[in-house]
């Protein structure tokens, strides 16, 4: 294999940490182990960028797994061997369990089909995390023959265990120290990487889901749902990558192995786990009909009352599951809560503990060329990590930077920030290295599209405490406010509710020409300099006809326009994109001078507004035609408000009574009253 540059920069700054990912694909199917206990001795053996170190270290990876891992059909091997040899060495998994009976604890190995082996109280108690669930060691059995000779006598007991996973303490300063060595883009590719993937192959909305899934392992009480189509890799990274995560698969879930046996006062799975994930959560049941109610006050708070005092956790919930459908489809019938269980899926106050809603959809079907042949960070450190930044908070140094809109609630901004910690560990994990605006802003926009998808979902059935979902920022005093949308919801030809950019407009154009009326967005953006430039190649003549006409007019009424400031001594960029048939731009003058304004002040335009208007160079307004065909296509188009000059008022008395409820039809008499009635106040 070549080195690229991320290995290199990986070699020197994780030297003894990283290992190469393709490493993996000659065992992972051959040995019944999870990925991080290949890569645990992957770790210890072939941690190196020298081949033939790495060939020697696979040699004994192959050999070990083989002598110490049990595949069906060979438990009475090992056992023999056992009885022969008197120990040997295993890579199991192990439980433990209080036998009331001896007043002794017996270990469950399930590779060998054994459940009671003798297991000393020490070890259990070293290890607690066996009574729950268990985790990956290598073991070493012990055959007493004494033992067995007597009556209910149990000849196997452990007298060894070592965990599969770092015990270091200093993980975390070789992280930090490491993290140096990259830029955002590079760091954001290595942790990719380090899950096995390539992120070559994956777009930007892909890795944004791959980072918020990673998110349950580093943000305590993390509550997070991710449904899409099969195959794309939902369950993974809970079941594969980190020895703190616990997947429960589809069935029955009971109270008392995920919160308290009340019986014993034995901890659940979220006392024990970093990250509790439900896997085809459509099939998740309780036994016991107060079961989802006490998930949702642990959701909510991290306590939940079984008995006496309550209980604290820090384990994260995570949901995950199958769409039968496509996304389109899915909200045609449903909502995007639909395939959960009947208790869940019509919850609105289930839903609000949600932190993030991933959208699976924007993963790809997984096959062998998204996997990465390159080095990554070793799975065993990387988890260790991931558990010790658990304890750092990154939110609070950033919170004087953000302003939230007013459509978010306090569960609203809770979950976006709890989001925007866990990515801003990932990204940045040193509490004392700064945080770029390159960098809030992204974990921003994501934090809050992720939440805002569970807010729209509430919307849907029907709450109207929910009504208002138009997410938006500001970063710094006088930054401007950005509203963030979820893609899924319109397509981009449609004209969704969300106000607009500063420099953005919806507009039809005003009729008159041969050409048919249709949609058209215009996006203009504004820096130092002077004059205007059109983006679009070739340029058609007519729309360039409207931004002369626009510019123009900027220029003799710019103090009534945007004031104080000089539209002289700014240089426009203009780009037109066409959304139907019509693709000259004819007659848009006035959306074009709207857009120019909106960018200068730096302000947003209305959501669902469409403006139509042709100027002319003294500023008059020109006749509209067709503003009943104009009107038509605005509301098939999704826009609320048609801003139109009153000129057109006598051909809209024939708008029928069916269109005119849906649409608002606003009138302007000259350009400052359409600037007014187009900016966000």
């Amino acid at each position: 294999m070549e080195l690229d540059k991320l290995d290199q920069i990986s070699a020197q700054a994780f030297e003894g940490y990283i290992v190469r990912k393709d490493l993996l694909e000659q065992f992972r199917k051959t040995y019944p182990v999870p990925t991080y206990v290949i890569e645990f001795l992957l770790g210890r053996y072939c941690a190196t960028t020298d081949e033939q170190e790495i060939q020697e270290g696979l040699e004994i990876v192959s050999r070990q797994l083989k002598d110490r891992t049990v595949r069906p059909g060979e438990e009475e091997y090992f056992k023999s061997k056992a009885r022969e040899q008197g120990s040997i060495k295993l890579i199991d998994i192990i439980t433990a369990k209080l036998d009331t009976a001896s007043d002794s604890y017996v270990a469950t190995l399930p590779s060998l089909q054994l459940t009671k082996v003798r297991i000393s109280a020490e070890m259990v108690n070293a290890n607690d995390r066996m009574l729950t669930g268990g985790f990956y060691a290598e073991v070493e059995l012990q055959y007493d023959a004494a033992i067995a000779q007597e009556s209910n006598g149990r000849p196997f007991g452990i007298t060894n265990i070592r965990p599969i996973q770092l015990s270091q303490r200093n993980v975390l300063d070789i992280l930090f120290k490491g993290r140096e060595n990259y830029t955002l883009e590079e760091w954001k590719d290595l942790l990719i990487r380090s899950v096995g993937m390539e992120p070559s192959m994956l777009s930007e909305k892909a890795k944004n889901v791959l980072f918020v899934r990673m998110i349950p392992f580093v943000e305590r009480n993390y509550n997070l749902i991710e449904l899409g189509p099969r195959g794309t890799g939902k369950s993974h990274l809970y079941q594969q990558i980190s020895p703190y995560s616990h997947l429960v698969s589809g069935g029955k879930a009971t109270v008392a192995k995920m919160f308290v046996n009340m019986g014993s006062g034995e901890r659940g799975l979220v006392c024990k786990y970093d990250v509790v994930c439900f896997d085809e959560v459509s099939g998740i049941s309780f036994d016991q009909k107060d079961g989802v109610n006490i998930m949702k006050g642990y959701m909510e708070s991290g306590e939940f009352s079984r008995g006496k005092e309550p209980i604290r956790a820090d384990g994260g919930i995570v949901m995950v599951g199958n769409f039968e459908v496509d996304v389109e489809h899915q909200q045609r019938i449903s909502h995007l809560f639909g395939p959960l269980p009947k208790e869940m899926r019509d919850d609105t106050a289930f839903m609000d503990r949600i932190h993030a809603y991933i959208p699976g959809w924007d993963f790809p079907k997984l096959n062998k060329s998204f996997l990465t042949n390159h080095f990554g960070l070793v799975s065993d450190f990387l988890a260790e990590c991931w558990t010790r930044l658990r304890d750092i908070n990154r939110i609070h140094s950033v919170l004087g930077r953000i302003d939230y809109g007013s459509a978010l609630s306090g569960r609203d901004i809770s979950g976006a920030n709890k989001t925007l910690n866990g990515l801003l560990k990932l990204m940045q994990p040193n509490p004392e290295a700064p945080v770029p605006d390159e960098l809030l802003e992204w974990a921003i926009k994501v934090s809050l599209e992720y939440r805002r998808r569970v807010k729209e979902q509430q919307k849907r059935i029907g709450s109207a405490e929910f009504r208002n979902t138009h997410f938006s920022y500001r970063l710094g005093e006088n930054g401007v406010e950005t509203f963030v949308t979820t893609p899924e919801i319109h397509s981009e030809s449609t004209i969704t509710e969300d106000p607009l950019p500063p420099g953005q407009i919806w507009a039809i154009n005003a009729g008159g020409s041969e050409e048919p009326n249709g949609l058209y967005r215009i996006e203009v953006s504004s820096g130092p300099g002077s004059g205007v430039k059109i983006l679009n190649r070739p340029i058609p003549p007519q729309f360039q006809e409207s931004v002369r006409y626009a510019e123009q007019n900027l220029y003799s009424k710019g103090k009534e326009l945007v004031g104080d400031r000089d539209p002289r001594s700014h240089e426009f960029s203009v780009q037109l994109r066409a959304f139907d048939a019509s693709k000259s731009g004819d007659g848009m003058g006035m959306a074009v001078l709207m857009a120019m304004c909106s960018s200068i002040l730096e302000k947003n335009t209305k959501g669902g507004l469409v403006i139509v208007g042709q100027l002319n160079l003294g500023g008059s307004l020109d006749l509209v035609y067709g503003a009943v065909n104009i009107a038509e296509i605005a509301v098939e188009k999704g826009a609320t408000t048609l801003l139109i000059p009153l000129n057109a008022r006598k051909q809209l008395n024939e708008l029928s009574d069916d269109m005119i409820t849906k649409i608002n039809i606003q009138y302007y008499t000259d350009l400052r009253d359409c600037l007014v009635k187009t900016l966000l106040e």
